[in-house]
């Protein structure tokens, strides 16, 4: 069965696959001797003798997921220029190249999904399949019911409104107040940009959930792999979205602005974990 040229190479860990694109288009790789330089390009693994700078590819790696709580002033990436700590330093023993679904920032922390599958990193970072994503955040001062409205139903960035996003007040912490909020969209710095519109800059922001994974009492700094379970839920959710999309029915996997009982609310087990984590003066 033929395929493209780039996903057969993400395939076998040699690189990601806008990595792939990147070796094609500067000539080192070539197909039965001969290079080829257009991305798309087919090839039947079966059939085809493929070369990245003159060596053969290996067999595809069997797919690897695992979960990382990125610490706090880590990059997200797998390296950095200016030498900065990267979530690759803290996958010792992982054999296999696995690369981050998604960023968060520098001074953010929290759920980090990485894996070798380029297909599912792709479908859940894919802006129509809309992948909730939720995150702990201390603010500063405590927000009113009607800022809270206006985060449910969307607010106006530079780049566009947002989409209705889910907000639940956690707890105050002397002036400043924890909160938690679901989105699912991707944009540059967005929850920050959302409460910084508001009035509200974050203090701390944590992600503790994606799709069906949740961080859970894994310690910054430490990552696991995913149980068969967990993989199987995340695949079944890429596939859900892909079915609605495909009939027409995006409005459907999007957020609706919850019925929200006023008050604040108390977090379940795996939020009860995180917070305490959070807990800084």
């Amino acid at each position: 069965m033929e395929v493209r040229l780039q996903k057969l190479i993400a395939s076998t860990g040699l690189s990601s696959r806008r990595k792939a694109e990147m070796l094609i288009a500067s000539g080192r790789v070539s197909i039965n001797g001969k290079v080829v330089t257009e991305l798309g390009t087919k090839v039947d693994p079966s059939r085809d003798h493929v070369k990245v700078d003159g060596k053969h590819l290996t067999s595809a790696q069997p797919f690897v997921y695992l979960m990382l709580n990125k610490p706090k002033n880590v990059m997200s990436t797998l390296d950095d220029p200016g030498g900065r700590t990267t979530v690759k330093d803290f996958l010792r023993g992982v054999s296999v190249r696995v690369f981050p679904v998604g960023r968060l920032d520098f001074d953010s922390e929290g759920l980090m999904l990485l894996t070798n599958n380029g297909d599912l990193a792709q479908a859940l970072l894919h802006p129509r399949y809309h992948v909730p994503k939720t995150y702990l955040i201390k603010v500063k001062g405590v927000l009113q019911d009607e800022e809270i409205t206006k985060l449910e139903r969307g607010v106006r960035l530079e780049d566009g409104m947002t989409s209705p996003a889910q907000v639940k007040k956690v707890r105050k912490v002397e002036a400043n107040s924890w909160l938690e909020i679901t989105i699912r969209e991707g944009r540059k710095h967005q929850v920050k940009r959302m409460l910084e519109t508001v009035g509200h800059p974050v203090i701390r922001l944590m992600r503790i959930r994606m799709g069906s994974l949740s961080l859970g009492d894994l310690a910054p700094g430490e990552f696991r792999f995913l149980t068969d379970a967990e993989a199987n839920a995340l695949r079944a959710l890429v596939g859900e979205r892909r079915e609605a999309v495909e009939r027409g029915d995006e409005q459907g996997v999007r957020l609706k602005r919850p019925t929200r009982k006023a008050g604040w609310a108390k977090p379940d087990k795996a939020k009860r974990v995180s917070s305490k984590k959070a807990k800084v003066a």
